[in-house]
């Protein structure tokens, strides 16, 4: 064979090879960019992918922006592991008494009326869709899995790995059958694993009993399994309306004061669970995470009594120091005047209990209770 024959033959086998790697490509793409919604064009969904109306571009960052972000980033240095002292808690907090746990990153179990609510609940070592790579857990969780109480509504906000995470979601299926509310297309996700969810809309609401229902807020941000079905699930955070005032939980979200303006209109707002984590470069994830001073605006915009900060400390995802956002929220207090225990960033394993909203006009504020004094009774199965 002439040396003309073989190059022609490497050209057509290098030609073979790029276009079975195209038509992998494809083949893989159109597998995960699936719509997980079918469904009404409406003023956030265009009859494929859902949009914030007024910022339809939220976390679209193109591959340059990525680039530059990854190669230039200096990140902090974060520990591998940080000692974490896990917690029991109590079976049951009956009437208004309402009492806080911290899991850990988004995940934080609250009780009150009887009730045992938990967000977003993660309990992997990894916000990853594989076990091997991906973001570790440096935290442990404040609560291990064997000793968290029986759960009966479970808020799930959006599709990232560290939000909704399908094996803790299984287990908890499995073990208490809880009522699980979450954005429209999320459900198609977790019915496909065996776990049955209620998806609904913004503005729509789920009945958890007489006197407590779940509504399903717009926020600032969006939602991926694989990058490739951007927004094809939507987002959200939630308002649980209770006796003695509502419980809010933001998800995940950049700073919108519309939207907690908005949020605030179902009621007084006794206890807030708003991020403070993951907020640097500001450059990159300004529109779709919220700073420790952006989130004591939006403390003020929901009219929050208390809040607590989460979605810090347990996995590292941008470039801040691990212990950063703490600090930045204390100083954004001291700026704003407001009294730093009515909204701790709390760490995996502390507990705080929160009072009843007053009659008057006077907000009362958490106490963080010490590790001695938090509810120590034995979980119920």
């Amino acid at each position: 064979m002439t040396a003309k024959r073989v190059g022609r033959l490497l050209m057509l086998i290098v030609a073979a090879i790029l276009l079975g790697l195209l038509v992998l490509f494809i083949a893989v793409r159109v597998s995960l960019d699936k719509p997980a919604y079918v469904g009404p064009v409406s003023d956030h969904f265009d009859g494929e992918r859902f949009f914030l109306p007024g910022a339809p571009n939220v976390g679209d960052k193109g591959v340059g922006e990525l680039l530059r972000w990854r190669i230039g980033r200096t990140p902090a240095v974060w520990p591998a592991s940080v000692p974490v002292t896990p917690v029991v808690p109590a079976a049951r907090v009956d009437g208004e008494a309402m009492v806080v746990t911290m899991v850990g990153h988004a995940s934080v179990l609250v009780q009150t009326q009887g009730l045992n609510i938990l967000t977003d609940p993660l309990w992997s070592a990894r916000a990853s869709p594989v076990a091997w790579a991906g973001p570790q857990r440096v935290r442990a969780p404040g609560v291990r899995f064997e000793d968290l109480p029986r759960i009966d509504l479970v808020l799930v906000s959006h599709g990232h790995y560290d939000h909704l995470d399908l094996p803790t979601l299984k287990r908890l299926w499995a073990r208490d059958r809880p009522l699980i509310v979450t954005p429209l297309g999320n459900g198609t996700l977790l019915a496909a694993h065996g776990v049955t969810a209620l998806a609904r809309d913004w503005g729509e609401r789920v009945v958890v009993r007489d006197g407590i229902e779940v509504i399903v807020e717009p926020v600032q941000h969006w939602s991926s399994r694989w990058g490739v079905d951007r927004n094809r699930a939507l987002w959200g955070g939630f308002t649980v309306v209770l006796p003695g005032g509502n419980l809010y939980f933001a998800g995940d979200c950049g700073y919108n004061a519309a939207l907690f303006r908005a949020a605030a209109r179902h009621g007084p707002v006794r206890l807030a669970l708003l991020p403070v984590g993951a907020y640097e470069p500001r450059w990159f994830m300004a529109e779709q995470h919220m700073n420790p001073a952006e989130a004591v605006a939006a403390m003020a915009d929901l009219g929050a009594a208390t809040a607590v900060g989460i979605h810090w400390g347990t996995f590292q995802l941008t470039d801040e120091a691990i212990d950063a956002p703490r600090a930045d929220l204390a100083a954004a207090l001291a700026d704003g005047a407001i009294a730093a225990e009515r909204f701790p960033a709390l760490a995996a394993g502390d507990v705080m209990t929160i009072a009843a909203l007053p009659t008057g006009s006077e907000r009362p504020a958490g106490q963080l209770l010490p590790r001695a004094a938090a509810p120590q009774a034995g979980p119920t199965r």
